[in-house]
């Protein structure tokens, strides 16, 4: 019974890694949709989405399952307890993927934002896109030096979010409102992206470490 309860806790990690996968391609293609004004790489990301969905509530279902048979307690308990709560979290990773994505449909044939910002939403899609590969490789080998450069490169977009604000309210600001509700949003998306990825890799580093990182 323990070789089985080890085989279906490797099922789970293994689960989360092919979710965070999918979560990274997602947000790859999202972002090129949007730098690049690319409506067919949008549907695209929009179409698979569900595909998301569908993992985690699989995986879910799947930990809840071992919950209610194998009755973990210690480490055990806190891998299930916490793959539940990564599954959330990667789930509305593949959420701002898409509603990047949605932008990117919407403002076709036109760029969804004004030249002044485009060079800043290229970066934090960079920064998007590197944080998602370096968070499935997190969760595949549990290297914790991973989840410092996560957080190192939170700290970039949160920056570049506050900029795009700063941007927008400023007095040389000449987009139109349009133009200001969808900088806003866009930059709301990227920034929770990478939100999300953070609490991720502070679950993952506690499981590694038994230390819990604060919020900082």
């Amino acid at each position: 019974m323990r070789e089985v309860f080890q085989q279906e806790l490797q099922e789970v990690q293994n689960g989360l890694v092919d979710i965070a996968n999918l979560v990274a391609e997602s947000i790859e293609k999202a972002t090129r949709a949007f730098n690049e004004s690319d409506v067919s790489l949008a549907e695209e990301v929009i179409a698979e989405d569900p595909r998301i969905d569908q993992a985690t509530v699989a995986l879910d279902e799947l930990a809840i399952t071992i919950l209610a048979r194998q009755q973990p307690v210690a480490r055990d308990l806190r891998i299930v307890v916490s793959a539940l709560r990564i599954s959330a979290s990667l789930e509305r990773m593949g959420d701002m993927s898409t509603h990047i994505a949605q932008l990117a449909r919407y403002r076709f044939p036109d760029k969804v934002v004004p030249k002044s910002l485009r060079g800043t939403f290229s970066e934090m899609g960079r920064l998007d896109v590197e944080i998602a590969r370096k968070l499935a490789q997190l969760l595949d080998n549990e290297d914790v030096k991973l989840a410092e450069e996560i957080r190192n490169e939170d700290d970039k977009i949160d920056a570049l979010h506050l900029s795009v604000f700063d941007k927008v309210l400023g007095e040389t600001w000449k987009g139109e409102a349009i133009d200001t509700v969808d900088a806003t949003l866009a930059s709301r998306y990227h920034e929770r992206f990478a939100d999300h990825a953070v609490s991720i890799a502070k679950k993952v580093q506690y499981l590694a470490t038994g230390d819990w990182v604060p919020e900082s």
